[in-house]
């Protein structure tokens, strides 16, 4: 026993300040890998990879020499094929992990927490309005990841944030009320423009393309974005991919100073530990999975 402690401790006088570095960074990337398979269809990929694992040990093992040799051709191109395969998937991590250890570090950098406060205030009381009257609105809050190209497919407006001009603009007889609002460094800053959709096969079939878009947008990016039901007037949040609903004006005012930094109660950052954090994080709205639904046909 005095062996192993001595063991340990002449261990321990041997790590240096690389190593622990070493050991950060290699929790982070676990960590990442951890959420990248729990929250996309690459959980399924991982069974298939360890069975063909095994049947490769077992096939050593025993000498099967032919599938031996299949399953080595299969192991030499494989990463190739994963990559192609899930594409869109690598690419959404990998944004996220270049944005999100800045954002830890320098925080809100460009955007004052009083712009911020600001477009909190002017959503919230947007999206009450416009869910007393059942009329559909898309609000896209960029944080991070820079959305430019979505920008494109809109109209540039860039306008101070306002409950009125949010609900003038989705207006239903308003020529930009059928694309998003996407507001950027704390200002109303393009309308009218086009989300990607979600391919996420688990979403419920009944959602509509407006929530569908939500969760698309918020798994390309660390966007948080509102959606407001055009047929129940339900207001709706989409942040890293996950849908909860049934919030009212003040809930949302809430959950969004939490995720934006602008209230006491939300100093963990939206950064890795704020990811981190928002995991735990008790709802203030409803939550239901994008799996889920008592709605139809919503959009």
């Amino acid at each position: 026993m005095q062996e192993f402690f001595d063991g340990c401790l002449r261990t321990l006088q041997m790590i240096t300040i690389a190593d622990v570095i070493d050991i950060l960074l290699v929790s982070v990337l676990i960590f990442y890998i951890y959420v990248f398979l729990r929250d996309r269809r690459a959980g399924k990929l991982v069974l298939g990879i360890v069975l063909l694992i095994a049947l490769k040990i077992i096939s050593e093992l025993t000498g099967m020499y032919v599938m031996q040799f299949l399953l080595q051709n299969v192991f030499q191109v494989g990463l190739i094929i994963v990559a192609i395969i899930f594409q869109p998937e690598l690419r959404s991590v990998l944004e996220k992990m270049g944005a999100q250890p800045i954002k830890g570090i320098r925080s809100i950098a460009s955007q004052k927490r009083g712009d911020l406060a600001r477009v909190v205030e002017s959503v919230s009381e947007a999206a009450a309005g416009l869910s007393e009257t059942k009329t559909g609105a898309l609000i896209v809050i960029e944080r991070e990841t820079m959305l430019g190209d979505l920008v494109l497919t809109g109209t540039v407006i860039d306008a101070e944030p306002s409950s009125f001009l949010l609900r003038n603009i989705f207006y239903n007889k308003a020529p930009l009320h059928d694309g998003a609002v996407i507001i950027r460094g704390g200002r109303i800053h393009a309308a009218g423009c086009v989300l990607p959709i979600s391919s996420n096969p688990d979403i419920v079939k009944d959602l509509g393309t407006r929530h569908r878009a939500a969760i698309g947008m918020s798994e390309n990016s660390d966007a948080v974005v509102v959606v407001v039901s055009e047929e129940t007037g339900k207001i709706s949040l989409a942040v890293d991919g996950n849908l909860t609903r049934g919030y009212s004006g003040a809930s949302l005012r809430r959950k969004l100073g939490y995720y934006l930094e602008t209230d006491s109660d939300s100093r963990g950052g939206v950064g890795l530990i704020g990811k981190i954090r928002s995991k735990f994080a008790k709802k203030d709205g409803n939550e239901e999975s994008t799996g889920e639904s008592d709605e139809r046909g919503e959009n």
